[in-house]
């Protein structure tokens, strides 16, 4: 679900302070893509564009599994399908983020 190779790498690029505002301002960013998520359904090219910002926003914070399904979706959506399981999206990155933030200070502590 979580790549936490990629998050350790990626607080070590940038240093423990900065880390804390890039998953603040990932968390933020996500949760209002996936609030306008809805809005697109039956627009291919709509959702594949959100898609695609969600894929490289959660894999560059290590959410490898949103990240996969989020490719998924914006290949079918690529495809021209617009049924692509938009709550499933939304569904796995609340389990991801839960399991993130419980997670996240028995890997960071020193």
């Amino acid at each position: 679900m979580i790549d936490w190779t990629r998050v350790a790498e990626l607080r070590d690029e940038i240093g423990a302070e900065d880390f804390d505002e890039i998953v603040e301002a990932f968390l933020m960013e996500v949760e209002a893509t996936l609030e306008e998520l809805p809005e697109t359904a039956g627009n291919p090219s709509k959702i594949e564009e959100k898609l695609h910002y969600l894929k490289g926003s959660a894999l560059n914070l290590g959410f490898s599994a949103l990240s996969d399904l989020c490719q998924t979706g914006e290949s079918a959506a690529n495809a021209g399908d617009a049924n692509v399981d938009l709550p499933a999206v939304a569904a796995l990155y609340q389990s991801s983020r839960d399991h993130f933030l419980r997670e996240l200070p028995k890997r960071c502590a020193a």
